[in-house]
Protein backbone atom coordinates (compact mmCIF):
# COMPACT_ATOMS: atom_id res chain seq x y z
CA UNK A 1 0.00 0.00 0.00
CA UNK A 2 0.86 3.56 -0.92
CA UNK A 3 1.95 5.72 1.83
CA UNK A 4 1.00 8.62 -0.18
CA UNK A 5 -2.51 8.29 -1.24
CA UNK A 6 -3.54 11.06 -3.79
CA UNK A 7 -6.87 12.14 -4.92
CA UNK A 8 -6.81 13.29 -8.46
CA UNK A 9 -10.07 15.79 -9.00
CA UNK A 10 -9.96 16.64 -12.66
CA UNK A 11 -12.16 19.69 -13.27
CA UNK A 12 -13.23 18.41 -16.93
CA UNK A 13 -15.55 15.24 -17.77
CA UNK A 14 -14.87 14.99 -21.65
CA UNK A 15 -13.30 11.69 -22.50
CA UNK A 16 -10.74 13.37 -24.02
CA UNK A 17 -9.93 15.80 -22.08
CA UNK A 18 -6.20 17.56 -21.94
CA UNK A 19 -6.36 17.72 -18.54
CA UNK A 20 -7.52 13.76 -17.71
CA UNK A 21 -4.59 13.25 -19.99
CA UNK A 22 -1.97 15.28 -18.54
CA UNK A 23 -3.32 14.33 -14.93
CA UNK A 24 -2.59 10.54 -16.22
CA UNK A 25 0.79 11.91 -17.41
CA UNK A 26 2.28 13.59 -14.54
CA UNK A 27 1.25 11.08 -12.41
CA UNK A 28 4.56 8.57 -13.90
CA UNK A 29 6.68 11.03 -12.53
CA UNK A 30 6.33 11.05 -8.68
CA UNK A 31 7.85 8.14 -6.79
CA UNK A 32 6.41 4.95 -6.08
CA UNK A 33 5.54 6.00 -2.32
CA UNK A 34 2.70 7.78 -3.71
CA UNK A 35 -0.27 6.56 -5.35
CA UNK A 36 -3.12 8.39 -7.07
CA UNK A 37 -6.73 8.05 -8.30
CA UNK A 38 -8.71 9.88 -10.31
CA UNK A 39 -11.86 10.54 -8.10
CA UNK A 40 -15.78 10.74 -10.31
CA UNK A 41 -17.27 13.81 -9.73
CA UNK A 42 -19.26 13.52 -12.66
CA UNK A 43 -22.02 11.49 -11.17
CA UNK A 44 -22.34 14.32 -8.03
CA UNK A 45 -26.13 16.21 -8.04
CA UNK A 46 -26.15 19.53 -8.09
CA UNK A 47 -25.31 20.96 -4.60
CA UNK A 48 -28.18 21.82 -2.62
CA UNK A 49 -28.00 22.58 1.19
CA UNK A 50 -31.39 20.84 1.50
CA UNK A 51 -29.98 17.65 0.92
CA UNK A 52 -26.74 18.09 3.58
CA UNK A 53 -28.56 15.98 5.94
CA UNK A 54 -29.29 13.45 3.56
CA UNK A 55 -26.29 13.11 0.98
CA UNK A 56 -26.30 11.19 -2.12
CA UNK A 57 -24.63 8.16 -1.99
CA UNK A 58 -22.35 9.36 -4.53
CA UNK A 59 -21.08 12.33 -2.56
CA UNK A 60 -20.64 9.77 0.12
CA UNK A 61 -18.29 7.90 -1.77
CA UNK A 62 -17.00 11.53 -2.57
CA UNK A 63 -16.16 12.74 0.95
CA UNK A 64 -15.09 9.09 2.04
CA UNK A 65 -12.10 9.12 -1.19
CA UNK A 66 -10.94 12.45 -0.21
CA UNK A 67 -10.84 11.84 4.01
CA UNK A 68 -9.10 8.79 2.53
CA UNK A 69 -6.31 10.84 0.33
CA UNK A 70 -2.98 12.15 2.46
CA UNK A 71 -3.02 14.86 -0.47
CA UNK A 72 -5.03 16.37 -3.25
CA UNK A 73 -4.19 17.09 -7.14
CA UNK A 74 -6.34 19.30 -8.94
CA UNK A 75 -5.85 18.99 -12.63
CA UNK A 76 -8.47 21.96 -14.07
CA UNK A 77 -9.71 22.53 -17.34
CA UNK A 78 -10.60 26.76 -17.57
CA UNK A 79 -14.23 27.64 -18.90
CA UNK A 80 -14.74 31.17 -18.92
CA UNK A 81 -11.98 32.36 -17.23
CA UNK A 82 -12.82 30.36 -14.31
CA UNK A 83 -12.80 26.85 -12.71
CA UNK A 84 -16.15 24.68 -14.71
CA UNK A 85 -18.94 24.19 -12.97
CA UNK A 86 -18.47 20.77 -12.14
CA UNK A 87 -15.79 20.95 -9.93
CA UNK A 88 -16.74 23.98 -8.17
CA UNK A 89 -20.10 21.57 -7.67
CA UNK A 90 -17.58 18.98 -6.10
CA UNK A 91 -15.80 21.36 -4.17
CA UNK A 92 -19.28 22.55 -2.87
CA UNK A 93 -20.78 18.96 -1.80
CA UNK A 94 -17.28 18.34 -0.08
CA UNK A 95 -17.23 20.83 2.15
CA UNK A 96 -20.78 20.79 3.39
CA UNK A 97 -22.51 20.49 5.99
CA UNK A 98 -21.16 22.98 7.38
CA UNK A 99 -18.14 22.53 9.59
CA UNK A 100 -17.93 18.88 8.19
CA UNK A 101 -15.46 19.74 5.07
CA UNK A 102 -13.92 16.95 3.96
CA UNK A 103 -10.87 19.64 2.60
CA UNK A 104 -9.65 20.94 5.84
CA UNK A 105 -5.94 20.56 5.74
CA UNK A 106 -5.39 18.02 2.75
CA UNK A 107 -2.28 19.58 0.80
CA UNK A 108 -3.20 20.39 -2.57
CA UNK A 109 -1.10 20.96 -5.89
CA UNK A 110 -3.34 22.84 -8.80
CA UNK A 111 -2.27 22.94 -12.46
CA UNK A 112 -4.38 22.62 -15.90
CA UNK A 113 -3.58 22.91 -19.48
CA UNK A 114 -5.48 24.41 -22.51
CA UNK A 115 -5.20 25.15 -25.90
CA UNK A 116 -4.96 29.06 -25.29
CA UNK A 117 -1.54 31.09 -24.32
CA UNK A 118 -1.91 31.34 -20.77
CA UNK A 119 -3.14 28.26 -20.02
CA UNK A 120 -5.47 27.61 -16.97
CA UNK A 121 -4.34 30.63 -15.19
CA UNK A 122 -7.18 32.67 -14.00
CA UNK A 123 -9.16 29.02 -13.23
CA UNK A 124 -6.17 28.30 -11.28
CA UNK A 125 -6.54 31.35 -9.75
CA UNK A 126 -9.87 31.13 -8.91
CA UNK A 127 -9.26 27.52 -7.60
CA UNK A 128 -6.61 28.54 -5.27
CA UNK A 129 -8.85 31.88 -3.91
CA UNK A 130 -11.46 28.41 -2.72
CA UNK A 131 -9.25 26.50 -1.59
CA UNK A 132 -7.82 28.71 0.53
CA UNK A 133 -10.88 29.67 2.08
CA UNK A 134 -11.60 25.92 2.77
CA UNK A 135 -8.42 25.56 4.86
CA UNK A 136 -6.78 23.74 1.79
CA UNK A 137 -2.73 24.43 2.22
CA UNK A 138 -1.80 25.22 -1.48
CA UNK A 139 1.60 24.78 -3.29
CA UNK A 140 1.90 27.85 -4.47
CA UNK A 141 5.30 27.46 -6.52
CA UNK A 142 5.77 26.95 -9.38
CA UNK A 143 3.33 27.62 -10.91
CA UNK A 144 2.18 25.38 -14.17
CA UNK A 145 -0.02 27.00 -16.68
CA UNK A 146 0.32 24.63 -19.88
CA UNK A 147 -0.23 25.22 -23.18
CA UNK A 148 -1.63 21.67 -24.79
CA UNK A 149 0.21 22.30 -28.13
CA UNK A 150 1.84 19.40 -29.89
CA UNK A 151 4.95 17.83 -28.02
CA UNK A 152 3.27 17.98 -24.82
CA UNK A 153 2.52 14.03 -24.66
CA UNK A 154 4.30 11.40 -26.55
CA UNK A 155 2.85 8.65 -28.44
CA UNK A 156 2.53 6.57 -25.19
CA UNK A 157 0.55 9.38 -23.39
CA UNK A 158 3.37 10.34 -20.90
CA UNK A 159 4.64 14.07 -21.00
CA UNK A 160 6.62 14.85 -24.36
CA UNK A 161 10.60 15.39 -24.05
CA UNK A 162 10.09 19.30 -24.20
CA UNK A 163 7.67 19.33 -21.16
CA UNK A 164 9.34 16.74 -19.02
CA UNK A 165 11.74 18.36 -17.38
CA UNK A 166 9.58 21.48 -15.99
CA UNK A 167 6.88 18.84 -15.28
CA UNK A 168 9.13 16.79 -13.39
CA UNK A 169 10.05 19.91 -11.16
CA UNK A 170 6.58 20.76 -10.74
CA UNK A 171 5.79 17.38 -9.21
CA UNK A 172 9.17 16.78 -7.46
CA UNK A 173 7.70 20.51 -5.67
CA UNK A 174 4.39 19.09 -5.06
CA UNK A 175 5.71 15.82 -3.77
CA UNK A 176 8.03 17.76 -0.97
CA UNK A 177 4.43 19.95 -0.53
CA UNK A 178 2.82 16.83 0.58
CA UNK A 179 5.60 15.29 2.45
CA UNK A 180 5.53 18.82 4.52
CA UNK A 181 1.82 18.99 5.06
CA UNK A 182 0.21 15.69 4.97
CA UNK A 183 -0.89 14.62 8.40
Amino acid sequence: MSQYPIAVIIGSLRRDSFNRKLASAIVKLAPPEFSFKQIQIGDLPLYNQDDDENQAESVKRFKAEIAAAKGLLFVTAEYNRSIPGVLKNAIDHASRPYGQSAWVGKPAGVLGASIGAIGTSMAQQHLRNVLAYLDVPTLGQPEAFIQAKEGLFDEAGNIGADSRKFLQGWIDHYIAWVKKHSN
